[in-house]
Protein backbone atom coordinates (compact mmCIF):
# COMPACT_ATOMS: atom_id res chain seq x y z
CA UNK A 1 0.00 0.00 0.00
CA UNK A 2 1.28 3.58 -0.58
CA UNK A 3 1.44 6.14 1.68
CA UNK A 4 -1.64 8.39 1.57
CA UNK A 5 -0.64 11.98 0.06
CA UNK A 6 0.37 14.76 2.08
CA UNK A 7 -0.02 17.65 0.43
CA UNK A 8 -2.89 19.66 -0.22
CA UNK A 9 -2.59 19.10 -4.05
CA UNK A 10 -2.63 15.83 -3.63
CA UNK A 11 -5.31 14.95 -1.48
CA UNK A 12 -7.77 17.65 -3.63
CA UNK A 13 -6.55 15.77 -6.93
CA UNK A 14 -7.21 11.97 -5.24
CA UNK A 15 -11.09 13.53 -4.84
CA UNK A 16 -11.58 15.20 -7.81
CA UNK A 17 -10.45 12.07 -9.60
CA UNK A 18 -12.75 9.39 -7.29
CA UNK A 19 -15.63 12.76 -8.25
CA UNK A 20 -15.61 13.03 -11.94
CA UNK A 21 -15.21 8.92 -11.94
CA UNK A 22 -18.12 8.75 -10.34
CA UNK A 23 -20.32 11.54 -12.13
CA UNK A 24 -20.11 13.63 -9.28
CA UNK A 25 -20.13 17.75 -10.11
CA UNK A 26 -17.46 20.62 -9.46
CA UNK A 27 -19.44 21.78 -6.89
CA UNK A 28 -20.14 18.74 -5.09
CA UNK A 29 -16.60 18.06 -5.15
CA UNK A 30 -15.46 21.18 -4.06
CA UNK A 31 -17.86 20.82 -0.92
CA UNK A 32 -15.44 17.26 -0.33
CA UNK A 33 -11.83 19.23 -0.94
CA UNK A 34 -13.27 21.68 1.78
CA UNK A 35 -14.43 19.31 3.80
CA UNK A 36 -11.04 16.74 4.12
CA UNK A 37 -8.38 19.90 3.54
CA UNK A 38 -9.79 22.45 5.97
CA UNK A 39 -9.02 21.33 8.67
CA UNK A 40 -5.51 19.82 7.54
CA UNK A 41 -4.75 22.63 5.58
CA UNK A 42 -6.74 25.46 6.07
CA UNK A 43 -8.20 25.50 2.57
CA UNK A 44 -10.97 28.27 1.86
CA UNK A 45 -14.10 27.18 0.18
CA UNK A 46 -13.16 29.61 -3.08
CA UNK A 47 -9.95 27.94 -2.84
CA UNK A 48 -11.76 24.56 -3.16
CA UNK A 49 -13.48 25.30 -6.28
CA UNK A 50 -10.72 25.84 -7.93
CA UNK A 51 -8.71 22.64 -7.28
CA UNK A 52 -12.19 20.88 -7.74
CA UNK A 53 -12.06 22.10 -11.28
CA UNK A 54 -8.18 20.84 -11.54
CA UNK A 55 -7.33 24.38 -12.69
CA UNK A 56 -4.45 26.88 -11.75
CA UNK A 57 -4.83 30.51 -10.37
CA UNK A 58 -3.82 31.64 -14.03
CA UNK A 59 -7.24 29.88 -15.45
CA UNK A 60 -9.03 31.59 -13.15
CA UNK A 61 -7.70 34.60 -13.97
CA UNK A 62 -7.71 34.32 -17.73
CA UNK A 63 -11.68 33.00 -17.58
CA UNK A 64 -12.75 36.31 -15.57
CA UNK A 65 -10.61 38.55 -17.91
CA UNK A 66 -12.72 36.20 -20.98
CA UNK A 67 -16.00 37.51 -19.38
CA UNK A 68 -14.94 40.81 -18.84
CA UNK A 69 -14.38 40.79 -22.84
CA UNK A 70 -17.56 39.12 -23.63
CA UNK A 71 -19.56 41.61 -21.52
CA UNK A 72 -17.58 44.55 -23.68
CA UNK A 73 -15.91 46.26 -20.45
CA UNK A 74 -12.09 47.01 -19.72
CA UNK A 75 -9.64 44.16 -18.69
CA UNK A 76 -10.10 43.95 -15.27
CA UNK A 77 -6.83 44.21 -12.80
CA UNK A 78 -7.87 40.73 -11.20
CA UNK A 79 -4.47 38.84 -11.49
CA UNK A 80 -2.93 35.66 -9.70
CA UNK A 81 -1.77 37.73 -6.33
CA UNK A 82 -4.87 38.94 -6.03
CA UNK A 83 -6.77 36.12 -6.45
CA UNK A 84 -4.95 34.20 -3.97
CA UNK A 85 -5.34 36.66 -1.61
CA UNK A 86 -8.69 35.84 -1.65
CA UNK A 87 -8.37 32.25 -1.54
CA UNK A 88 -5.99 32.68 1.66
CA UNK A 89 -8.36 34.82 3.28
CA UNK A 90 -6.48 37.81 3.40
CA UNK A 91 -8.86 39.94 1.31
CA UNK A 92 -12.57 39.74 0.20
CA UNK A 93 -13.59 40.24 -3.32
CA UNK A 94 -15.83 43.52 -3.75
CA UNK A 95 -19.04 42.58 -5.25
CA UNK A 96 -18.03 42.61 -9.32
CA UNK A 97 -15.18 40.28 -8.90
CA UNK A 98 -17.20 38.50 -6.47
CA UNK A 99 -20.29 38.00 -9.54
CA UNK A 100 -17.42 37.06 -11.74
CA UNK A 101 -15.97 34.70 -9.73
CA UNK A 102 -19.56 33.01 -8.80
CA UNK A 103 -20.33 32.89 -12.84
CA UNK A 104 -17.03 30.96 -13.46
CA UNK A 105 -17.93 28.45 -11.01
CA UNK A 106 -21.55 28.37 -11.15
CA UNK A 107 -22.21 28.69 -7.58
CA UNK A 108 -24.05 31.07 -5.14
CA UNK A 109 -21.64 33.33 -3.25
CA UNK A 110 -22.45 31.61 -0.10
CA UNK A 111 -20.46 28.66 -1.32
CA UNK A 112 -17.38 30.30 -2.10
CA UNK A 113 -17.37 31.10 1.58
CA UNK A 114 -18.46 34.69 0.85
CA UNK A 115 -22.28 35.75 2.67
CA UNK A 116 -23.46 38.33 0.60
CA UNK A 117 -25.82 38.34 -2.50
CA UNK A 118 -24.57 38.64 -5.94
CA UNK A 119 -25.19 42.19 -7.49
CA UNK A 120 -27.18 40.96 -10.02
CA UNK A 121 -29.56 39.19 -8.03
CA UNK A 122 -29.67 36.01 -9.71
CA UNK A 123 -28.62 32.46 -9.36
CA UNK A 124 -25.18 31.04 -10.78
CA UNK A 125 -25.61 27.78 -9.47
CA UNK A 126 -25.75 24.85 -12.28
CA UNK A 127 -29.27 22.88 -11.34
CA UNK A 128 -28.48 19.07 -12.90
CA UNK A 129 -31.55 17.39 -14.62
CA UNK A 130 -29.94 14.80 -14.01
CA UNK A 131 -32.34 11.05 -13.42
CA UNK A 132 -30.99 9.23 -9.97
CA UNK A 133 -30.91 5.64 -10.54
CA UNK A 134 -31.59 2.61 -7.95
CA UNK A 135 -28.65 3.13 -6.50
CA UNK A 136 -29.57 6.91 -5.45
CA UNK A 137 -26.46 8.11 -7.70
CA UNK A 138 -27.04 10.07 -10.41
CA UNK A 139 -26.52 8.31 -14.02
CA UNK A 140 -22.99 8.74 -15.72
CA UNK A 141 -24.56 8.89 -18.64
CA UNK A 142 -26.63 11.65 -17.96
CA UNK A 143 -25.57 15.24 -19.28
CA UNK A 144 -25.66 17.99 -16.80
CA UNK A 145 -27.74 21.41 -17.50
CA UNK A 146 -26.42 24.34 -19.03
CA UNK A 147 -26.36 26.89 -17.32
CA UNK A 148 -29.02 30.05 -18.81
CA UNK A 149 -28.49 33.25 -16.52
CA UNK A 150 -28.30 36.36 -17.98
CA UNK A 151 -24.81 38.06 -17.77
CA UNK A 152 -24.81 41.35 -19.49
CA UNK A 153 -23.03 43.69 -21.89
CA UNK A 154 -22.92 47.06 -22.44
CA UNK A 155 -24.56 48.63 -25.11
CA UNK A 156 -26.55 45.06 -26.00
CA UNK A 157 -29.85 45.22 -27.00
CA UNK A 158 -30.71 42.11 -25.15
CA UNK A 159 -29.26 40.48 -21.90
CA UNK A 160 -26.68 37.41 -22.81
CA UNK A 161 -27.26 33.67 -21.44
CA UNK A 162 -24.16 31.70 -20.84
CA UNK A 163 -24.08 28.18 -22.37
CA UNK A 164 -20.93 26.32 -22.11
CA UNK A 165 -18.48 28.71 -22.89
CA UNK A 166 -21.11 30.59 -25.68
CA UNK A 167 -22.80 33.75 -25.35
CA UNK A 168 -26.54 34.50 -27.07
CA UNK A 169 -29.26 36.56 -26.51
CA UNK A 170 -32.00 36.08 -24.25
CA UNK A 171 -35.33 38.13 -24.85
CA UNK A 172 -37.47 39.69 -22.27
CA UNK A 173 -35.47 40.58 -19.78
CA UNK A 174 -34.54 43.99 -18.72
CA UNK A 175 -30.25 44.72 -19.57
CA UNK A 176 -29.30 46.33 -15.82
CA UNK A 177 -28.20 44.80 -12.49
CA UNK A 178 -30.81 45.59 -10.17
CA UNK A 179 -30.04 45.20 -6.26
CA UNK A 180 -32.34 47.35 -5.00
CA UNK A 181 -34.75 44.37 -4.40
CA UNK A 182 -34.82 41.45 -2.41
CA UNK A 183 -33.15 37.95 -3.51
CA UNK A 184 -34.74 34.32 -3.38
CA UNK A 185 -37.86 33.52 -2.70
CA UNK A 186 -39.11 36.06 -0.30
CA UNK A 187 -38.76 38.45 -2.95
CA UNK A 188 -41.24 41.18 -2.92
CA UNK A 189 -43.32 43.42 -4.88
CA UNK A 190 -44.22 47.08 -3.93
CA UNK A 191 -43.36 50.94 -4.12
CA UNK A 192 -39.58 51.31 -2.37
CA UNK A 193 -39.84 53.69 0.66
CA UNK A 194 -37.10 56.76 1.00
CA UNK A 195 -34.80 55.46 3.67
CA UNK A 196 -34.84 58.79 5.86
CA UNK A 197 -33.02 57.39 9.18
CA UNK A 198 -33.29 59.48 12.25
CA UNK A 199 -29.57 60.46 12.10
CA UNK A 200 -30.48 62.64 9.19
CA UNK A 201 -33.16 64.09 11.67
CA UNK A 202 -30.36 64.88 14.38
CA UNK A 203 -28.12 66.24 11.30
CA UNK A 204 -30.81 68.45 10.19
CA UNK A 205 -31.45 70.03 14.27
CA UNK A 206 -27.70 70.48 14.32
CA UNK A 207 -27.30 72.15 11.19
CA UNK A 208 -30.65 74.79 11.94
CA UNK A 209 -29.46 75.44 15.18
CA UNK A 210 -26.45 76.10 13.94
CA UNK A 211 -27.74 78.12 11.25
CA UNK A 212 -29.61 80.00 13.92
CA UNK A 213 -26.53 80.96 15.67
CA UNK A 214 -27.19 78.78 18.75
CA UNK A 215 -24.70 77.35 20.88
CA UNK A 216 -24.53 72.80 20.09
CA UNK A 217 -22.66 70.78 22.01
CA UNK A 218 -21.30 67.40 20.78
CA UNK A 219 -23.57 65.25 22.86
CA UNK A 220 -23.77 61.35 22.50
CA UNK A 221 -27.13 61.76 20.32
CA UNK A 222 -25.17 63.60 18.15
CA UNK A 223 -22.29 61.27 18.15
CA UNK A 224 -24.48 58.38 18.04
CA UNK A 225 -26.04 59.43 14.33
CA UNK A 226 -22.79 60.53 13.02
CA UNK A 227 -21.37 56.45 13.66
CA UNK A 228 -24.62 55.03 12.78
CA UNK A 229 -24.75 56.53 9.09
CA UNK A 230 -21.38 55.70 8.76
CA UNK A 231 -22.50 52.14 9.79
CA UNK A 232 -25.31 52.18 7.10
CA UNK A 233 -22.66 53.28 4.17
CA UNK A 234 -20.52 50.07 5.67
CA UNK A 235 -23.62 47.80 5.18
CA UNK A 236 -25.03 49.18 1.55
CA UNK A 237 -21.37 49.59 -0.45
CA UNK A 238 -22.16 46.61 -2.05
CA UNK A 239 -25.07 47.92 -4.04
CA UNK A 240 -27.40 50.71 -6.20
CA UNK A 241 -27.64 52.43 -8.91
CA UNK A 242 -27.07 56.10 -10.15
CA UNK A 243 -26.69 58.57 -13.70
CA UNK A 244 -23.68 59.24 -14.58
CA UNK A 245 -25.09 62.93 -14.76
CA UNK A 246 -25.55 62.41 -10.86
CA UNK A 247 -22.14 61.31 -10.53
CA UNK A 248 -21.14 64.39 -11.95
CA UNK A 249 -23.16 66.59 -9.65
CA UNK A 250 -21.55 64.53 -6.79
CA UNK A 251 -17.97 64.16 -7.41
CA UNK A 252 -18.35 68.36 -7.69
CA UNK A 253 -20.00 68.49 -4.60
CA UNK A 254 -17.37 66.91 -3.20
CA UNK A 255 -14.59 68.65 -4.81
CA UNK A 256 -16.20 71.87 -3.49
CA UNK A 257 -15.84 70.64 -0.28
CA UNK A 258 -11.87 70.15 -0.12
CA UNK A 259 -12.16 73.64 -1.24
CA UNK A 260 -14.27 74.63 1.91
CA UNK A 261 -12.75 72.45 4.67
CA UNK A 262 -10.47 75.30 6.65
CA UNK A 263 -12.41 77.94 5.92
CA UNK A 264 -15.93 76.50 7.32
CA UNK A 265 -16.24 75.76 10.85
CA UNK A 266 -15.68 71.80 12.12
CA UNK A 267 -18.91 71.21 13.05
CA UNK A 268 -21.31 73.22 10.27
CA UNK A 269 -19.23 71.79 7.82
CA UNK A 270 -19.48 67.80 9.34
CA UNK A 271 -23.29 68.34 9.20
CA UNK A 272 -23.28 69.52 5.42
CA UNK A 273 -20.30 66.40 4.50
CA UNK A 274 -22.84 63.76 6.55
CA UNK A 275 -25.53 65.30 4.89
CA UNK A 276 -24.63 64.46 1.36
CA UNK A 277 -22.93 61.28 2.48
CA UNK A 278 -26.16 60.00 3.64
CA UNK A 279 -27.70 60.81 0.15
CA UNK A 280 -24.95 58.99 -1.30
CA UNK A 281 -25.94 55.78 0.71
CA UNK A 282 -29.24 56.29 -0.09
CA UNK A 283 -28.30 56.13 -3.84
CA UNK A 284 -25.96 53.01 -2.52
CA UNK A 285 -29.23 51.69 -1.39
CA UNK A 286 -30.76 51.65 -5.11
CA UNK A 287 -29.56 49.82 -7.80
CA UNK A 288 -26.22 50.79 -9.43
CA UNK A 289 -24.87 49.13 -13.03
CA UNK A 290 -21.61 47.56 -12.00
CA UNK A 291 -19.93 50.12 -14.14
CA UNK A 292 -21.12 53.36 -12.39
CA UNK A 293 -20.18 51.63 -8.86
CA UNK A 294 -16.35 52.21 -8.74
CA UNK A 295 -17.16 56.10 -9.02
CA UNK A 296 -19.40 55.68 -5.88
CA UNK A 297 -17.84 54.43 -4.48
CA UNK A 298 -14.62 57.16 -4.78
CA UNK A 299 -17.21 59.37 -3.68
CA UNK A 300 -17.76 57.63 -0.33
CA UNK A 301 -14.25 57.35 -0.03
CA UNK A 302 -13.79 60.75 -0.16
CA UNK A 303 -16.64 62.03 1.98
CA UNK A 304 -15.99 59.60 4.60
CA UNK A 305 -12.30 60.52 4.97
CA UNK A 306 -13.27 64.01 5.15
CA UNK A 307 -15.44 63.40 7.83
CA UNK A 308 -12.83 61.57 9.33
CA UNK A 309 -10.75 64.81 8.76
CA UNK A 310 -12.91 66.96 10.49
CA UNK A 311 -13.52 64.58 13.37
CA UNK A 312 -9.89 64.72 13.57
CA UNK A 313 -10.45 68.28 13.67
CA UNK A 314 -13.20 67.89 16.90
CA UNK A 315 -11.15 65.66 18.71
CA UNK A 316 -13.10 62.71 18.53
CA UNK A 317 -9.97 60.23 17.27
CA UNK A 318 -12.40 56.76 17.65
CA UNK A 319 -14.75 58.11 15.58
CA UNK A 320 -12.21 59.59 13.07
CA UNK A 321 -11.03 56.21 12.96
CA UNK A 322 -14.15 54.83 12.05
CA UNK A 323 -14.79 56.84 9.29
CA UNK A 324 -11.17 56.26 7.60
CA UNK A 325 -12.14 52.42 7.94
CA UNK A 326 -15.08 52.97 6.19
CA UNK A 327 -13.12 54.91 3.71
CA UNK A 328 -10.51 52.23 3.10
CA UNK A 329 -13.85 49.79 2.26
CA UNK A 330 -15.46 51.99 -0.31
CA UNK A 331 -11.51 52.82 -1.25
CA UNK A 332 -11.04 48.67 -2.14
CA UNK A 333 -13.79 48.66 -4.25
CA UNK A 334 -12.32 50.92 -6.69
CA UNK A 335 -9.16 49.82 -6.80
CA UNK A 336 -7.07 53.06 -7.23
CA UNK A 337 -3.78 52.72 -5.22
CA UNK A 338 -4.17 56.21 -5.45
CA UNK A 339 -7.24 56.79 -3.79
CA UNK A 340 -6.41 54.11 -1.19
CA UNK A 341 -3.13 56.10 -0.70
CA UNK A 342 -4.52 59.11 0.29
CA UNK A 343 -7.22 57.09 2.72
CA UNK A 344 -4.35 55.72 4.68
CA UNK A 345 -1.59 59.01 4.87
CA UNK A 346 -4.82 61.52 6.38
CA UNK A 347 -5.91 58.42 8.68
CA UNK A 348 -1.81 59.10 9.53
CA UNK A 349 -3.13 62.21 10.94
CA UNK A 350 -5.05 60.83 13.88
CA UNK A 351 -2.09 59.16 16.01
CA UNK A 352 -0.18 62.10 14.94
CA UNK A 353 -2.59 64.42 17.05
CA UNK A 354 -3.88 61.70 19.21
CA UNK A 355 -1.76 58.77 19.51
CA UNK A 356 1.81 56.89 19.24
CA UNK A 357 3.83 58.60 16.51
CA UNK A 358 5.64 55.46 15.67
CA UNK A 359 1.98 54.35 14.52
CA UNK A 360 1.46 57.06 12.01
CA UNK A 361 4.60 56.34 10.73
CA UNK A 362 3.90 52.97 9.93
CA UNK A 363 0.73 54.27 8.32
CA UNK A 364 2.72 56.77 6.25
CA UNK A 365 5.25 54.71 5.26
CA UNK A 366 1.97 51.95 4.04
CA UNK A 367 0.67 54.88 2.26
CA UNK A 368 3.67 55.44 0.37
CA UNK A 369 4.02 51.64 -0.72
CA UNK A 370 0.25 51.98 -1.97
CA UNK A 371 1.19 55.38 -3.94
CA UNK A 372 4.16 53.49 -5.53
CA UNK A 373 6.83 55.75 -7.83
CA UNK A 374 3.98 57.69 -9.42
CA UNK A 375 3.89 61.45 -8.59
CA UNK A 376 0.54 62.06 -6.65
CA UNK A 377 -0.59 63.53 -3.74
CA UNK A 378 -0.15 60.80 -1.41
CA UNK A 379 3.11 59.90 -2.75
CA UNK A 380 4.34 63.11 -2.04
CA UNK A 381 2.31 63.88 2.13
CA UNK A 382 3.41 60.21 2.93
CA UNK A 383 7.13 60.95 3.58
CA UNK A 384 6.26 64.78 4.87
CA UNK A 385 4.23 62.86 7.54
CA UNK A 386 6.89 60.78 8.25
CA UNK A 387 8.92 63.34 8.56
CA UNK A 388 6.66 64.99 10.95
CA UNK A 389 6.44 61.47 12.95
CA UNK A 390 10.08 60.55 12.84
CA UNK A 391 10.58 64.18 14.47
CA UNK A 392 8.28 63.73 17.62
CA UNK A 393 10.16 60.54 17.95
CA UNK A 394 13.44 62.41 17.71
CA UNK A 395 12.24 64.76 20.28
CA UNK A 396 11.40 62.30 22.53
CA UNK A 397 14.85 60.68 22.10
CA UNK A 398 15.08 58.21 19.12
CA UNK A 399 18.98 58.89 18.07
CA UNK A 400 18.33 57.55 14.81
CA UNK A 401 15.10 59.52 14.06
CA UNK A 402 16.80 62.77 12.82
CA UNK A 403 18.95 62.10 9.98
CA UNK A 404 15.53 59.96 8.81
CA UNK A 405 13.45 62.61 9.18
CA UNK A 406 15.73 65.09 6.83
CA UNK A 407 15.82 62.40 4.01
CA UNK A 408 11.83 62.27 4.24
CA UNK A 409 11.54 65.58 3.75
CA UNK A 410 14.15 65.70 0.76
CA UNK A 411 12.24 62.92 -0.76
CA UNK A 412 8.32 64.36 -0.30
CA UNK A 413 10.12 67.87 -1.51
CA UNK A 414 11.20 65.76 -4.59
CA UNK A 415 7.79 64.11 -5.37
CA UNK A 416 5.36 67.74 -4.33
CA UNK A 417 7.99 69.62 -7.19
CA UNK A 418 6.19 67.06 -9.44
CA UNK A 419 2.60 67.75 -8.55
CA UNK A 420 0.10 69.49 -10.80
CA UNK A 421 -1.60 72.96 -10.00
CA UNK A 422 -4.66 70.66 -9.28
CA UNK A 423 -3.10 68.40 -7.19
CA UNK A 424 -1.75 71.59 -5.05
CA UNK A 425 -5.04 73.45 -5.06
CA UNK A 426 -6.80 71.31 -2.54
CA UNK A 427 -6.08 71.31 1.45
CA UNK A 428 -8.14 68.42 1.97
CA UNK A 429 -8.25 66.08 -1.27
CA UNK A 430 -4.69 67.57 -2.66
CA UNK A 431 -1.10 68.77 -0.95
CA UNK A 432 -0.70 72.63 -0.80
CA UNK A 433 2.68 74.25 -1.30
CA UNK A 434 1.58 76.32 2.28
CA UNK A 435 0.64 72.34 3.49
CA UNK A 436 4.03 71.19 2.90
CA UNK A 437 5.76 74.35 4.58
CA UNK A 438 3.76 74.11 7.43
CA UNK A 439 4.89 70.06 7.88
CA UNK A 440 8.35 71.42 6.83
CA UNK A 441 8.61 74.09 9.80
CA UNK A 442 6.90 71.30 11.92
CA UNK A 443 9.71 68.86 11.79
CA UNK A 444 12.64 71.06 12.02
CA UNK A 445 10.92 72.49 15.63
CA UNK A 446 11.17 69.43 16.86
CA UNK A 447 14.35 68.20 15.59
CA UNK A 448 15.81 71.54 17.74
CA UNK A 449 16.56 73.28 14.78
CA UNK A 450 14.08 76.07 15.81
CA UNK A 451 15.54 79.04 13.78
CA UNK A 452 15.25 77.46 10.53
CA UNK A 453 11.70 76.21 11.87
CA UNK A 454 10.49 79.44 12.68
CA UNK A 455 11.33 81.44 9.10
CA UNK A 456 9.55 78.07 7.14
CA UNK A 457 6.81 78.54 9.18
CA UNK A 458 6.46 82.12 8.95
CA UNK A 459 6.71 81.53 5.17
CA UNK A 460 4.34 79.10 5.50
CA UNK A 461 2.12 82.03 7.23
CA UNK A 462 2.22 84.13 4.24
CA UNK A 463 0.77 81.60 2.13
CA UNK A 464 -2.15 80.78 3.82
CA UNK A 465 -5.76 82.51 3.71
CA UNK A 466 -6.87 84.20 6.62
CA UNK A 467 -9.93 81.81 6.40
CA UNK A 468 -7.67 78.23 6.65
CA UNK A 469 -8.40 78.69 10.55
CA UNK A 470 -7.19 75.17 11.17
CA UNK A 471 -3.61 74.89 9.80
CA UNK A 472 -3.02 78.52 10.13
CA UNK A 473 -3.49 78.32 14.09
CA UNK A 474 -1.76 75.20 14.20
CA UNK A 475 1.21 76.70 12.20
CA UNK A 476 1.40 79.92 14.72
CA UNK A 477 1.39 76.85 18.05
CA UNK A 478 4.80 75.35 15.97
CA UNK A 479 6.06 78.97 16.04
CA UNK A 480 5.38 79.27 19.80
CA UNK A 481 7.20 75.59 20.39
CA UNK A 482 9.98 77.57 18.15
CA UNK A 483 10.11 80.33 20.82
CA UNK A 484 10.51 78.10 24.07
CA UNK A 485 13.15 76.30 22.29
CA UNK A 486 15.13 79.50 22.04
CA UNK A 487 14.37 79.78 25.29
CA UNK A 488 11.75 82.08 25.75
CA UNK A 489 9.21 79.99 27.41
CA UNK A 490 6.79 83.24 28.64
CA UNK A 491 6.86 84.12 24.78
CA UNK A 492 6.01 81.08 23.83
CA UNK A 493 2.69 81.06 25.92
CA UNK A 494 1.93 84.43 25.27
CA UNK A 495 2.03 83.47 21.29
CA UNK A 496 -0.08 80.51 21.98
CA UNK A 497 -2.32 82.09 24.04
CA UNK A 498 -2.98 84.84 21.16
CA UNK A 499 -3.64 82.16 18.51
CA UNK A 500 -6.52 80.62 20.35
CA UNK A 501 -7.87 83.79 21.35
CA UNK A 502 -8.03 85.13 18.31
CA UNK A 503 -10.08 82.84 16.86
CA UNK A 504 -13.38 83.18 16.67
CA UNK A 505 -15.93 81.05 18.75
CA UNK A 506 -17.06 78.67 15.74
CA UNK A 507 -13.38 78.05 14.84
CA UNK A 508 -12.33 77.07 18.45
CA UNK A 509 -11.78 73.12 17.79
CA UNK A 510 -10.56 70.27 19.63
CA UNK A 511 -7.78 69.45 18.28
CA UNK A 512 -6.30 73.62 18.16
CA UNK A 513 -7.31 73.99 22.02
CA UNK A 514 -5.61 70.29 22.75
CA UNK A 515 -2.38 71.27 20.53
CA UNK A 516 -1.88 74.37 22.73
CA UNK A 517 -1.98 72.57 25.76
CA UNK A 518 0.61 70.38 24.90
CA UNK A 519 3.05 73.71 24.35
CA UNK A 520 1.73 74.58 28.07
CA UNK A 521 2.74 70.95 29.00
CA UNK A 522 6.09 71.86 27.41
CA UNK A 523 7.00 74.83 29.34
CA UNK A 524 5.51 72.76 32.38
CA UNK A 525 8.54 70.13 31.54
CA UNK A 526 11.36 72.64 30.54
CA UNK A 527 11.08 75.18 33.52
CA UNK A 528 8.88 74.41 35.90
CA UNK A 529 5.74 76.23 37.38
CA UNK A 530 5.51 79.53 36.10
CA UNK A 531 2.93 81.95 36.82
CA UNK A 532 2.42 82.80 33.52
CA UNK A 533 0.96 79.29 33.26
CA UNK A 534 -2.08 79.46 35.83
CA UNK A 535 -3.30 82.79 33.41
CA UNK A 536 -2.73 80.70 29.86
CA UNK A 537 -4.92 77.81 31.48
CA UNK A 538 -7.37 79.85 32.52
CA UNK A 539 -7.40 81.13 28.91
CA UNK A 540 -7.79 78.06 26.97
CA UNK A 541 -10.56 77.57 29.40
CA UNK A 542 -12.67 79.65 28.63
CA UNK A 543 -16.17 78.55 27.55
CA UNK A 544 -16.67 78.25 23.82
CA UNK A 545 -19.06 77.33 21.05
CA UNK A 546 -17.54 74.47 19.39
CA UNK A 547 -15.84 73.39 22.81
CA UNK A 548 -16.97 69.64 22.85
CA UNK A 549 -18.80 68.19 26.59
CA UNK A 550 -16.12 65.74 27.18
CA UNK A 551 -12.85 66.21 28.32
CA UNK A 552 -9.81 66.11 25.52
CA UNK A 553 -7.88 62.81 25.43
CA UNK A 554 -5.31 63.38 28.37
CA UNK A 555 -1.58 63.23 27.07
CA UNK A 556 0.98 62.42 29.79
CA UNK A 557 3.46 65.18 30.13
CA UNK A 558 6.24 62.41 28.97
CA UNK A 559 4.82 61.83 25.92
CA UNK A 560 4.12 66.06 25.59
CA UNK A 561 5.36 67.68 22.61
Amino acid sequence: MTDPPRKETDIARRIRAHGLARGRYPAEIAAEIHDQCGPLFGTSRVKAHRLSHGVALSDIVAQVRALYEVDGKPTPRLGETLLSAYESGYKRPGPEYLHYLCAVYRVEPDELGFQSPCICGRGHAVRPGAVAGRNGRVSEHVPPVPDRRPVYRRGMEEPATLVGSVVVPQPDDRHWISVNERRGPDRAEGPVSIDVGEEDIVLRRTLLQLLAGAGVALDGQFLGAVDNLRRKMDDTLVSATVSPTMLDQWEETTLGYGQQYQATPSLRMLCDVLLDFSEVRRMCDKRQPVELQERLCRIAAQLSGLSGLIMINLGDHRLARSFFRTARTAADETGDRALRAWVTVRESLVPMYYGDPREALHLARKAQDLAGRSPGVAAAMAPAVEARALGLLALRGRSDAAPSARRALVRGRSVFDQLSKTETGDLAFGFTDRQMAFYEGDTFTNLGDHKHGDEVLSHALTLYSPTDWVDMTLVRLDRASCQLHAGQPEGALRAAQDAIQELPDEHRSDILVHRARQVGAAVNAKVGEIPALKDFYEALSAPSVQSPTKESPAVPQSEQV
